[in-house]
């Protein structure tokens, strides 16, 4: 399977996907844990994706959201944004407005 259909299948199976540096459990960079950090406030489940592991799909998904850094968050297959924009919407609320209404 082609790198950019795996990540796509990646971000439309799964409600939460962040592509980090490292896992949830494990972070390896600053920035992946402060996405983990925001991501467990929030409660919903979401998937890891040790980019680390995977040359291709480090690079990959660069080139999917045209976006140079990681973290990436992904919600309901759309790109919301890093570190920065996603501990931003949380403060502001808008990251849990995206779950408004549902249950976990």
């Amino acid at each position: 399977m082609a790198t950019s259909d795996r990540i796509r299948k990646l971000v439309t199976d799964n409600e939460i996907v962040v592509f980090m540096k490292g896992d949830p459990a494990a972070p390896k960079c600053g920035f992946s844990a402060g996405v983990v950090k925001v991501l467990d406030a929030v409660g919903r489940p979401y998937i890891g994706v040790d980019v680390l592991e995977d040359p291709f799909l480090r690079e990959g998904i660069k080139e999917y959201s045209d976006w140079p850094t990681l973290p990436q968050v992904y919600v309901n297959g759309e790109f919301i944004g890093g570190c920065d924009i996603v501990r931003d919407m949380y403060a502001s609320g808008e990251l849990q407005a995206l779950f408004a209404g549902e249950s976990a």
